[in-house]
C-alpha cells in the first residue's frame, strides 16, 4: 500500500486573489510562483499555497490547517495589526474565514533538510522536544 509522505500544496477558497495576496503579504514575505485565471500560487520553500477565487464561500468550525513559521509572534502581531482576532492562543480566521493555526518550526516535527532551509535563507534548530519526538520515531 502506498504511504502518504507529506504535503505539496494547500488550496484556501478567497473571495479576491489580488486581496488574499495583499492580506498575506502582511504576514510573511510572499514570493508568487505564478497566476492562471482564478488562482494564484504562493512559494514556500518546496511546497506551496494556492488561492483560488470562489464567490461564495462559508466559514467551517473545525477545519483549518497548521501553518509552520519562523516566527509565530511576529505572524500573529502582523495578524493582529492586520484586524483579525486571535483565538486558542495560536490561530486566526483570515478575510475569507480560512481558520489558520500558526506553528514554530522549532517547536514541531517537520522537518526541512538542510539543502531547502539553506535555500530558502533560514537557520532554524528544533527544541529538546521535537528532537525526542523525532528520535522516538526513528526520524533523527
Amino acid at each position: 500500500m502506498a504511504r502518504a509522505v507529506g504535503i505539496n500544496h494547500i488550496a484556501l477558497e478567497v473571495g479576491s486573489i489580488d486581496e488574499a495576496l495583499a492580506f498575506y503579504g502582511r504576514l510573511f514575505e510572499i514570493e508568487l510562483r505564478g497566476r492562471i485565471a482564478g488562482m494564484a500560487f504562493v512559494d514556500m520553500g518546496d511546497q506551496f499555497i494556492a488561492f483560488a477565487e470562489r464567490s461564495e464561500r462559508q466559514p467551517d468550525r473545525e477545519r483549518h490547517f497548521g501553518l509552520v513559521v519562523d516566527d509565530r509572534e511576529a505572524v500573529l502581531d502582523a495578524a493582529r495589526a492586520a484586524g483579525v482576532e486571535i483565538f486558542g492562543g495560536n490561530s486566526f480566521r483570515d478575510p475569507w474565514g480560512n481558520h489558520v493555526q500558526v506553528v514554530a518550526y522549532q517547536d514541531i516535527q517537520f522537518t526541512k533538510t538542510s539543502g531547502i532551509l539553506r535555500g530558502m535563507g533560514l537557520e532554524l534548530e528544533k527544541t529538546e522536544a521535537a528532537q525526542r519526538e523525532l528520535r522516538d520515531k526513528g526520524l533523527s
